[in-house]
């Protein structure tokens, strides 16, 4: 039962390790493996496996009349499908490609409103949502635009100012 035990803490332990220090074993090998076993050599998936193998085993040890071969057994079973779903959940992970980073680009054609006045010709400043987050930019217009006036991104010539222009009705 010990054994068991110390193996599930054990793979606890390497997946805190895994969280702290993301990606090292698949570093060690350094592509001398020419990507056979890749992703099945990383931290995650073998405290996965270890873990549940000693988990699994302990409570098969403990609550049934089966012997320590057997609890091997199912916990090995047990450790192969956590380390597979652990494979799984960090390929799926790793091939998220919903989407980029928001850029100042992306101001371009959104709307806004008006926080500190812009004079005609200077900069003022304007509220705007960028990835649904709210953005503060400097802001030049063609005439004076006053506060609380909503505007819409002509350009963004930077990350941090833009060109704007009063919404029409």
């Amino acid at each position: 039962m010990g054994l068991f035990l110390g193996l599930g803490i054990g793979g606890t332990v390497l997946l805190a390790c895994a969280l702290v220090s993301d990606g090292v074993l698949e570093g060690v090998f350094g592509g001398a493996l020419g990507g056979l076993l890749d992703g099945w050599l990383s931290l995650p998936v073998i405290a996965g496996f270890v873990s549940m193998l000693g988990f699994t085993g302990a409570i098969v040890l403990g609550s049934t009349g089966l012997g320590p071969g057997a609890a091997a057994a199912v916990g090995t079973l047990a450790g192969v499908g956590a380390g597979w779903s652990t494979y799984r959940l960090s390929r799926a992970l790793l091939r998220d490609d919903s989407g980029a980073a928001p850029s100042h680009r992306d101001l371009v054609g959104s709307a806004g409103t008006v926080v500190t006045t812009v004079p005609g010709g200077g900069y003022g400043g304007v509220l705007l949502r960028l990835g649904g987050q709210p953005v503060k930019c400097a802001a030049t217009a063609e005439g004076p635009l006053a506060r609380g006036v909503e505007v819409w991104v002509t350009a963004a010539p930077s990350s941090t100012s833009v060109s704007v222009r009063a919404v029409e009705r």
